[in-house]
């Protein structure tokens, strides 16, 4: 399910298109009341010796972690429920406590701090999301003091659903993204320019046509009003409401439109009317219910009409609530073309070319469909015609350690060159592919260090004809740098697609996982490697789906700690998961979080490792959904920042378990020597990205791939083509980090500084084809790497996991 924050409210808002109105807070159903002595207790005892209390007595737990007190509420609906625990504590210091909802922790830790003294009692409140129907509330003990006193839980469920969409998620026009005033929700808030025809533009989707009520929360810190015309899908609303002035730029007050919505997407603008802009925005809250529901999947796609260079593809359509408005077309994980309905052409392919179809069904509110079947069509060989004319020879300039740049004259070719490749003469490895109409005839070649190259090049036509290589360029040599990739060595082969490697705290051993087989191997130094148990519960996507990352936990020992964790993918979406592993077996199972993260075909991220901060970093694709990535109530196209069971770890950027969004398939994570994280990230059809991660800040897609000059959204720090990339893990060694190339079939070499990039070259260029996994080896100035040549998207050969010093 496409997860937005749906809050129950109670009471009904009448709602007529054209009123007005500031927004009061809506008229709430009383909380109902659960006395903690009527509650399940484990190590604990009701009492009465203390006054203030209400009911007949309250709960006195016993002093030791574990100690707990389980409710069991009613709700009228699903939604989110305002939960108010009454307690004392007449001790100096805090007890903590774990607040779960159905056995997933919605707060670890939760304070109880002192009240003085046992007389005295005081109340915290948090809300979590509740099904309809009866739920559990647990209050565990999470310190060996014990819980307080528990006198009762008030809870309290609304009636009237609404959707937040932030403003510094919104299409933007004369305004930028800032947070130097407190107080916003989201990660900031826009503040208009100081003209007029400023505006923020929100993409809002309902599940039905009719009246919904548009609350703007706005600051303005001046004593003069800002009015703002309201729109709905190009239709004014209102020509001129004012926002008149809130104190300080720091105090947000709340201004409400009622208007009527159309079935699906909807455009809702506000726009400033005079020459001060607009107040600053923080967010819009339409209340009515949302469209929340994935269309069906496609059916089996069938491929006719063939050409060298197109294809015809036709499927049996889905059924949405609201309606499908289109059905993007992917070849593996790529996306290729978008159509309105079936059939479809899709042109401009490669000739004589396999593709791996699979067609998605997208509604007007941005949810799409699992996958449909996947179709196996394979493009005709071009017609013959002429082959591009043979480049001049390459001259070569500017040699660095790294990289070099080559110039050449351009080929000519009847139909039009299409790209170049710039070559290792002696191997005909491709170094570099120059792509454009036409494409440029000169570029940078990435080099590795202390290597001495001539450079060819090949020209290639529309019909993917290969010219004659241009005469070699004069033998030139690199300069000797540091941190290199030496020969690598292996350490054991017969894989199945490994797909990631974890070490031991103790480094003796790491342990792989296996995407497609579910199992888990431990794997010594010397190459030792040994089955230790297969993960339950694992399903496969019939693409990049499956058991996916693992790492230990980082005080693990195999005695008092033997948790394990593992992502894959399970019969409801993404799932987080622990296992405990003594050594030599793997054993138990327990999801610590599922059923809050999509799945797909492709794009479910999939690495997880815990942080410097000991907390549980985790990549979680847009799930094939781009919408995904800006919806910060989804966790999907986000990286995820977590505790060992589940929730969000404190300190997160939005109190929620997002720590960083706008991410298209996440890839690896690792941190440099002084704390910084940084990410890999697949691209679509142009960009794949390096991004440093910091909390709360939104990384563009898909809106922009690749660097892009968008108010709001941070630029990755360097990038490549696909064809050279298509990234997956990264290790860091010496404040180098290391990037496994899947399409791109190489090691890349990424020189940090500080929190930039200063030189990027690649290694073992098509040695050893896909890599995937790369590791940095405990203690050692060494990396492990593994390749997955098996899968559907290799050449079938078995994989192997080597290693490489670094020098």
């Amino acid at each position: 399910m496409n997860l937005r924050r749906y809050r129950v409210l109670a009471g009904v808002l009448a709602l007529f298109a054209g009123a007005l109105t500031v927004v009061a807070p809506p008229a709430a159903a009383a909380p109902t009341r659960y006395e903690a002595e009527n509650a399940t207790i484990s190590q604990g005892v009701v009492e009465s010796n203390h006054t203030g209390y209400s009911g007949t007595g309250f709960v006195n737990g016993d002093n030791v972690a574990g100690s707990s007190v389980e409710w069991t509420i009613n709700a009228p609906s699903a939604g989110t429920a305002t939960l108010a625990f009454r307690y004392a504590n007449g001790t100096s210091a805090n007890r903590p406590s774990d607040i779960s909802v159905n056995g997933t922790v919605v707060a670890a830790a939760r304070a109880f701090n002192a009240t003085t003294n046992w007389d005295t009692w005081a109340t915290v409140t948090l809300t979590a999301p509740v099904v309809a129907g009866n739920n559990t509330i647990k209050a565990t003990a999470s310190g060996a003091g014990g819980n307080p006193n528990w006198d009762y839980l008030e809870a309290e469920v609304a009636s009237t659903n609404f959707t937040d969409y932030q403003a510094e998620s919104a299409t933007i026009s004369q305004g930028v993204v800032e947070s130097n005033h407190a107080g916003y929700t989201g990660s900031g808030f826009v503040n208009y320019d100081n003209v007029a025809g400023s505006y923020v533009e929100f993409a809002v989707s309902a599940a039905s046509a009719g009246p919904q009520t548009l609350t703007f929360r706005f600051a303005n810190g001046t004593t003069t009003d800002r009015p703002m015309s309201v729109s709905v899908n190009g239709t004014s609303v209102v020509a001129s409401q004012s926002f008149p002035g809130t104190g300080a730029w720091t105090t947000w007050q709340e201004i409400s439109v009622n208007a009527t919505l159309a079935a699906g997407g909807n455009t809702i603008r506000a726009t400033g009317t005079t020459a001060n802009g607009g107040p600053n925005l923080d967010r819009l809250r339409v209340s009515g219910p949302g469209d929340t529901e994935k269309p069906t999947a496609p059916g089996q796609p069938v491929c006719s009409d063939i050409t060298y260079n197109s294809i015809r593809l036709d499927w049996p359509t889905s059924t949405d609530n609201v309606g499908v408005v289109a059905y993007d077309i992917f070849h593996q994980g790529t996306q290729i073309a978008t159509a309105p309905a079936p059939p479809y052409t899709v042109t401009g392919l490669n000739s004589d070319f396999p593709y791996q179809i699979s067609v998605f069904a997208r509604d007007a509110s941005g949810n799409v469909s699992l996958s449909s079947p996947e179709a196996n069509c394979r493009t005709l060989p071009a017609p013959a015609d002429n082959p591009p004319s043979q480049p001049g020879q390459p001259t070569v300039t500017g040699v660095q350690p790294t990289s070099a740049t080559a110039t050449w004259t351009a080929s000519t070719d009847d139909n039009g060159v299409r790209a170049y490749l710039v070559r290792d003469h002696a191997t005909g490895t491709v170094l570099q592919t120059v792509t454009g109409t036409p494409p440029a005839t000169t570029t940078s070649v990435p080099l590795e260090c202390a290597h001495t190259y001539t450079l060819d090049v090949v020209a290639r036509d529309t019909a993917n004809q290969l010219s004659t290589p241009s005469t070699a360029s004069a033998s030139f040599t690199t300069g000797s740098c540091g941190t290199v990739p030496q020969t690598p060595t292996t350490i054991a082969g017969g894989w199945d697609i490994p797909w990631d490697i974890s070490w031991a705290p103790d480094g003796s051993y790491a342990l792989v996982t296996e995407r497609d087989s579910f199992k888990v191997f431990k794997i010594t130094p010397s190459g030792t490697k040994t089955q230790v148990g297969t993960v339950p519960n694992v399903v496969t996507t019939d693409g990049e789906g499956g058991l996916m990352g693992l790492d230990f936990s980082p005080t693990w020992n195999g005695t008092t700690d033997q948790e394990v964790f593992f992502m894959h993918t399970a019969s409801e979406g993404n799932r987080v998961a622990k296992m405990n592993f003594n050594g030599t077996t793997l054993s138990g199972y327990s999801a610590i979080l599922q059923g809050m993260i999509d799945k797909n075909r492709y794009h479910n991220g999939g690495r997880i490792r815990f942080g410097p901060d000991g907390y549980l970093y985790v990549t979680a694709g847009d799930a094939q959904a781009s919408s995904n990535a800006q919806d910060l109530s989804s966790l999907n196209g986000k990286i995820l920042r977590i505790t060992k069971t589940g929730a969000a770890a404190p300190g997160n950027p939005f109190n929620t378990r997002v720590y960083s969004y706008g991410h298209r398939n996440p890839q690896g994570i690792a941190w440099d020597s002084a704390g910084r994280l940084w990410e890999s990230e697949l691209g679509n059809s142009s960009r794949d990205e390096l991004n440093l991660i910091q909390p709360g800040k939104n990384y563009g897609w898909p809106t922009c791939e690749g660097t892009c000059s968008t108010s709001g959204m941070t630029n990755p720090k360097y990038t490549w083509s696909v064809s050279e990339a298509s990234p997956s893990g990264i290790a860091i060694v010496n404040n180098t980090v290391f990037m496994a190339a899947l399409r791109g079939q190489r090691l890349w070499r990424i020189v940090l500084n500080g929190e930039n990039v200063s030189t990027v070259n690649s290694y073992f260029n098509g040695t050893y084809g896909r890599l995937r996994a790369v590791e940095k080896v405990p203690n050692a100035s060494a990396i492990w790497f593994g390749s997955t040549n098996s899968d559907n998207n290799g050449d079938g050969s078995a994989d192997v996991i080597r290693r490489s010093n670094i020098q």
